[in-house]
């Protein structure tokens, strides 16, 4: 790594920090970290990065860290490492940003998996169809918009 060079800070903790760059990650002394402001499409891409640094993390109901997830609490955690703190449900996320209908990444989708209409599930929408989750048949995975289980029971989307 070279002084100057840009890189993606996921955690940090007794005077170490987690990150990537050029797709490798691993740890740096927090000394040798500077900040700066994080713009909206940042804090969405970094998000992003973080639920996917998550992938394959088992789905624990409840589950607000790394040692388990479910849906509201990958994207709660994933938002917050990127700066942005959001509620801990689904239904409270709901209620917060603003509606859209043409989605760009970033963007939370939510679905009604229990009861029709009423928001249970929240996933963030990555590109090209896709959506990052914490799911409990599958922990944290990728899965398509357009997935025969998702798309019936998809209620709209929100932009933080």
């Amino acid at each position: 790594m070279t002084k100057g060079k840009s890189l993606t800070v996921y955690s940090q903790s007794n005077g170490w920090a987690r990150v990537s760059a050029n797709g490798k990650q691993g740890y740096v002394s927090s000394r040798y970290i500077t900040t700066r402001k994080t713009t909206t499409s940042n804090y969405r891409s970094k998000a992003i990065a973080v639920a996917k640094n998550n992938l394959g993390v088992r789905y624990r109901y409840g589950g607000t860290t790394p040692s388990g997830f479910d849906c509201s609490g990958l994207v709660g955690y994933s938002y917050r490492q990127a700066g942005k703190s959001l509620p801990r449900s689904a239904a409270e996320m709901a209620t917060r940003g603003t509606a859209v209908t043409s989605l760009i990444p970033g963007d939370l989708m939510f679905f009604a998996t229990g009861s029709p209409g009423r928001v249970s599930h929240v996933a963030i929408y990555i590109g090209n169809g896709q959506m990052i989750q914490s799911a409990s048949s599958y922990g944290v995975s990728i899965a398509s918009t357009k997935n025969s289980y998702w798309k019936p029971r998809y209620l709209g989307a929100k932009r933080i």
